[in-house]
């Protein structure tokens, strides 16, 4: 899909990336090496801040590494100064956004400050999707791997990777919900390697044992305004760029949707190895327990490092929050706390 921006071609050269930092981007190195770059002015500039490669040219002031809202270049850059820049109608974020200078108006590539998508993300979702459905859980073979992937990519493609909401997911979180057997949930909360292999023993599930869990487990994904790709480039970082991006908000409502069908007994594990065990900010703390169902028990093991004494407990004032937030959900609530992880392993 092309973008709704007006073409920009410097000197007969499409830019693909035109964005300069004032520190070097993790991968520019890469850009560098891309055809276009190579063909492009930018080949002659720098990141970091840094004047143009060699020498500079008596009586010439360094080009340094910043982007204008103009055009996505150097603003002292000789192409941002050309007609068609100066014509170039910028209709993307607003000057007060601070990533506001780092998009193009041919793409709207934008850099952030979190990883970029996956490589080989669709392969991989329907791969997964596949060895789910027929080995890891055959009763779940009537589910559409095939239509799950399309309604996967449907959700972000083409869109702002920062204006992600809950609603976007529906249609892919109604193809395969998050439920489990009843009394069979563990939630987590800083200790997902332990969680994962505590359920693999006692045949339980974690959020990432559903279906939807299992194929984005580990990946990265955003898209662009206009552009049916992916940007392996850079995602939106949530703490850093804006929580709303559509990583951030898969995981927030697949976990909640988690919290919500639960039923009976469930359990979360907590890092006894930390001050506070319980963290209201953690998707655990401020999406799954305040969604858990009225008449459910929650189990919450505090679990700290073999040969460490633990650093929080079940009267501590973290938990003591926690119980606050389930008391307010008519939610039971039991608490063990002072086990090592070869203990906890080992219970049944």
């Amino acid at each position: 899909m092309r973008s709704n921006q007006p073409s920009l071609a410097l000197h007969g050269i499409p830019v693909i990336y035109c964005c300069l930092f004032s520190k070097p981007h993790p991968k520019l190195s890469a850009i560098k090496q891309h055809p276009f770059y190579q063909r492009s002015p930018l080949r002659d500039f720098e990141g970091g801040g840094r004047s143009r490669k060699g020498s500079e040219r008596k009586g010439e002031p360094a080009l340094k590494g910043k982007c204008s809202l103009r055009n996505g270049l150097a603003l002292s850059s000789p192409a941002a100064q050309t007609p068609a820049a100066a014509s170039t109608n910028w209709s993307g974020r607003p000057s007060s956004d601070p990533m506001a200078d780092c998009c193009t108006p041919i793409k709207k590539l934008c850099w952030w400050h979190g990883v970029g998508s996956t490589a080989d993300f669709q392969k991989i979702i329907q791969e997964r999707c596949d060895t789910y459905t027929q080995t890891i859980r055959p009763g779940s073979r009537s589910r559409n791997c095939q239509a799950i992937r399309q309604a996967f990519m449907s959700t972000f493609i083409s869109k702002d990777p920062c204006k992600a909401t809950k609603e976007d997911y529906n249609s892919l979180i109604n193809l395969a919900p998050p439920t489990v057997p009843c009394g069979q949930q563990v939630f987590w909360s800083k200790t997902k390697e332990l969680a994962h292999e505590y359920v693999k023993r006692q045949r339980l599930m974690t959020l990432e044992d559903t279906l939807l869990g299992y194929l984005a487990d580990g990946l990265s994904w955003c898209g662009e305004p206009g552009s049916s790709d992916l940007n392996i480039w850079s995602c939106p970082d949530w703490r850093k760029d804006c929580r709303t991006n559509y990583l951030s908000v898969f995981w927030e409502v697949l976990s909640e949707r988690f919290a919500e069908s639960a039923c009976s007994t469930v359990r979360v594990v907590l890092n006894g190895s930390l001050e506070n065990a319980f963290d209201s900010m953690s998707i655990f703390g401020r999406v799954e327990a305040p969604n858990l169902r009225p008449q459910v028990e929650l189990e919450a093991w505090l679990v700290h490092d073999t040969g460490k004494p633990p650093s929080d407990s079940c009267s501590g004032s973290s938990i003591r929050k926690l119980k606050s937030i389930l008391d307010g959900r008519n939610v039971k609530f039991r608490c063990m706390d002072n086990l090592s992880r070869d203990q906890f392993l080992q219970r049944s």
